[in-house]
């Protein structure tokens, strides 16, 4: 059974009604940026050079995948019910079936960031080095997987920029997320002004990881107290794989839903539901 081309275009309605939404937040994304500007001035030189870390690795990871990198052996696990076995079979399914993957592997990570977020929170600023690093491994992770829930490959370099824009988008302020929202209406086109666009776009490896950092500023300022970082850290981690895991089943979507219609468009051939 596969979608059906008047489906498509309502699943698509309804992830631009997701992005408009988006820009709600920018109040909150604001406030979340004040204290760690302020708190800067007396962290832990630790902590300072975990961040500087995180930058080369975040580099590493867009090059060559490094330690992040997710593998395509994954698939059979989530599709249990289905005898789905590489890349090219995951794209023929439905996007329902994509939709229900990628919506059961967040889940299981939204579970893991809890307890991860609980145990680096029991020892306050000086597990919160520990938890930063964490935390944006688990959320890399989960957007590959994503990747991989709606057929794209994170092998692939170029997916593995589109990951980042994702980790940009959920990090940055209004103005932020209509600008990556542009570039990635373009990501999929093949002309040589929309690749330089994306790239050029993307303004360092610095700047996402300070954008990621100052997006977790006020929660991550509770989270810095003693045994009571623990609910704050259970809390603030699971919201953050939440966000990561609904933007990238939503950009995901979007693209695997563009390529079915333009698919249409061009065969005008399409199975019915």
């Amino acid at each position: 059974m596969q979608d059906s081309k008047e489906w498509l275009i309502d699943e698509l309605k309804q992830v631009e009604e997701w992005e408009k939404d988006q820009n709600d937040l920018w109040f909150w994304e604001k406030l979340g940026r004040l204290p760690f500007k302020i708190i800067d001035k007396w962290t832990p030189s630790f902590i300072q050079n975990k961040i500087g870390v995180l930058v080369d690795e975040l580099g590493q990871y867009v090059q060559t995948g490094g330690s992040y990198l997710s593998s395509t052996s994954k698939i059979p696990s989530y599709f249990p019910e289905m005898e789905v076995q590489t890349l090219e079979e995951v794209k023929k399914l439905p996007v329902l079936k994509m939709d229900n993957a990628a919506e059961k592997l967040t889940g299981n990570r939204k579970n893991l960031a809890t307890i991860q977020g609980a145990s680096t929170g029991i020892g306050g600023v000086f597990t919160l080095s520990i938890d930063i690093p964490l935390l944006l491994s688990l959320q890399l992770k989960t957007l590959q997987d994503i990747a991989i829930c709606y057929g794209y490959d994170p092998n692939d370099k170029k997916e593995r920029l589109f990951i980042i824009k994702c980790l940009q988008f959920v990090s940055a302020d209004i103005v932020g997320k209509q600008s990556i929202l542009a570039q990635l209406s373009m990501f999929d086109q093949q002309d040589d002004h929309a690749k330089r666009e994306i790239l050029s776009e993307l303004q360092g490896w610095r700047e996402v990881i300070y954008s990621y950092r100052d997006q977790f500023g006020w929660k991550k300022l509770f989270q810095m107290i003693p045994i009571a970082g623990l609910v704050f850290g259970a809390f603030i981690n699971r919201s953050a794989i939440n966000d990561i895991g609904e933007a990238g089943q939503m950009l995901f979507r979007k693209r695997r839903i563009i390529e079915r219609l333009g698919n249409h468009t061009n065969n005008d051939i399409f199975p019915e539901n």
